[in-house]
């Protein structure tokens, strides 16, 4: 696990949105949502769920995040 893909799952964790994340690692919206889909492949489970514009952690996300 690469500890920038780690740092993107944070961060979007305490801020709620991509667009936020990608502001505070000075990011693109796209790069976080990468990052996040390239954590969820190599753990093999669904971290985030969509609900409208923000993005809320599943049980899995939070357990990786803490």
């Amino acid at each position: 696990m690469e500890v920038g893909r780690l740092r993107a799952l944070l961060e979007l964790a305490r801020s709620g949105t991509m667009a936020a994340a990608a502001e505070a690692l000075f990011l693109t919206p796209s790069a976080i949502s990468q990052q996040i889909a390239q954590l969820e492949d190599e753990v093999g489970v669904k971290l985030t769920e969509r609900i409208g514009r923000r993005v809320k952690l599943t049980a899995a996300g939070h357990a990786l995040v803490g």
